[in-house]
């Protein structure tokens, strides 16, 4: 398949950008690269970061990768972990091509994820970055928890992010210069991906999400843990409030968020877990 804009760029070659640390388990990271390289339109640029040394399970799935796919495969290794924005930013700077799909270690693209938004891009080429929806599933693909989709059009998205995060960070694609132009991934706060997009719509970025469902999403109960308690809290509001002080939020809409993130950050595990599949699904 050949995608271009009417200026004659070509549209189907991609890279794709994925970061992995000693934590993941080697099933999951197995499934997940072989989701991307099922995709209906193949990438020709399959960036890998290992985020400080890996398990020996770990290293036996990049290496039987390595094998079938060596001339599109390319890892790199950082001598010790330094979190998922630092590493993600050295990888930007090694893909190849200026789209760029950002892929998680434990989640499963969907076969035509990426051609849907190649057609996306090609339909408008002023978009600097393309989402979608995500199934979230616990233990198989076949158990579908839960559907979190997106606001659509760029007005959308833009009211929406005045509330919660635009873009399910796992199915995004994106260009490469634009995100560089402002400066990568945010390396100093826990919530990296919002402060990306906040920064990228402030820019003038374009962008858009998709209906359809491009990934497959795991989730266990650590993940709603993780969303809860002080530390986050704290981290969450400050983040609200650098991109207040920036202009993407207005005073009412960031007193309002800030409310809702302590009701639901404090709340016990089981009922923010509730909160979360009940309403804000």
């Amino acid at each position: 398949m050949d995608y271009r804009l009417l200026g004659g760029e070509t549209l189907d070659e991609y890279s794709v950008l994925m970061s992995v640390y000693a934590k993941e388990k080697p099933d999951y990271l197995r499934q997940s690269i072989q989701s991307i390289f099922s995709q209906s339109v193949p990438t020709n640029d399959f960036v890998l970061m290992c985020d400080g040394p890996l398990t020996t399970e770990l290293d036996a799935i990049i290496e039987t990768a390595c094998k079938s796919h060596g001339d599109v495969l390319h890892v790199i290794r950082l001598e010790k972990n330094q979190g998922l924005a630092h590493a993600l930013n050295i990888g930007l700077r090694e893909c190849k091509n200026d789209l760029v799909a950002r892929m998680d270690s434990d989640d499963i693209a969907l076969p035509n994820r990426c051609e849907l938004q190649l057609q996306k891009f090609q339909e408008d080429p002023e978009l600097s970055i393309v989402g979608g929806a995500i199934d979230e599933f616990e233990g198989t693909p076949q158990n579908i928890i839960s559907h979190k989709n997106m606001p659509e059009t760029h007005e959308e998205l833009l009211r929406y992010a005045r509330l919660r995060n635009p873009f399910n960070h796992p199915t995004v694609m994106y260009r490469r210069s634009a995100i560089l132009a402002v400066g990568g991934y945010p390396n100093n706060i826990l919530h990296e991906d919002y402060a990306l997009w906040g920064y990228l719509l402030l820019s003038g970025a374009k962008g858009y999400n998709l209906p359809n469902t491009l990934c497959y999403m795991r989730v266990d109960s650590g993940l709603y843990r993780r969303r809860g308690g002080f530390y986050y809290l704290k981290q969450a509001v400050k983040l609200r409030w650098q991109l207040y002080q920036l202009g993407l939020y207005t005073l009412p809409s960031f007193i309002f968020v800030t409310i809702g993130l302590t009701f639901v950050c404090l709340l016990p595990n089981p009922m923010r877990r509730r909160v979360y599949r009940s309403f804000l699904r």
